[in-house]
């Protein structure tokens, strides 16, 4: 992977999970839902089987889904880690804008 895709994958994963978080904090009406959520999320964009298997045979799923987020690399880490930064920033913005007395649905 070179610098221009590395730089474009970190903020687009910054901007697709802010938009997402922001969005969904705008209509549930709580600021921290999707950072507790993406850690879930990065499960799923990691695992490389059926999403069925986490519920037929957890016992093979879950020690195999966080060896392999164990086995990331260094590039890989640093873009979802953008990720879960978009939606901490869109807590953050929330929680500023509800302040400021902007209501939000």
């Amino acid at each position: 992977m070179n610098i221009v895709q590395f730089i474009v994958s970190m903020l687009l994963f910054f901007v697709l999970f802010f938009g997402i978080s922001f969005l969904l904090n705008m209509i549930l009406r709580s600021s921290w839902l999707m950072a507790f959520v993406y850690p879930v999320i990065v499960l799923f964009i990691v695992d490389d089987f059926p999403m069925t298997n986490y519920f037929s045979s957890p016992g093979s799923a879950f020690p195999t889904v966080f060896e392999q987020v164990i086995n990331l690399k260094l590039v890989d880490i640093v873009i979802l880690a953008s990720g879960f930064v978009g939606t901490i920033v869109a807590g953050i913005i929330i929680k500023k804008l509800r302040k400021s007395g902007y209501q939000m649905f």
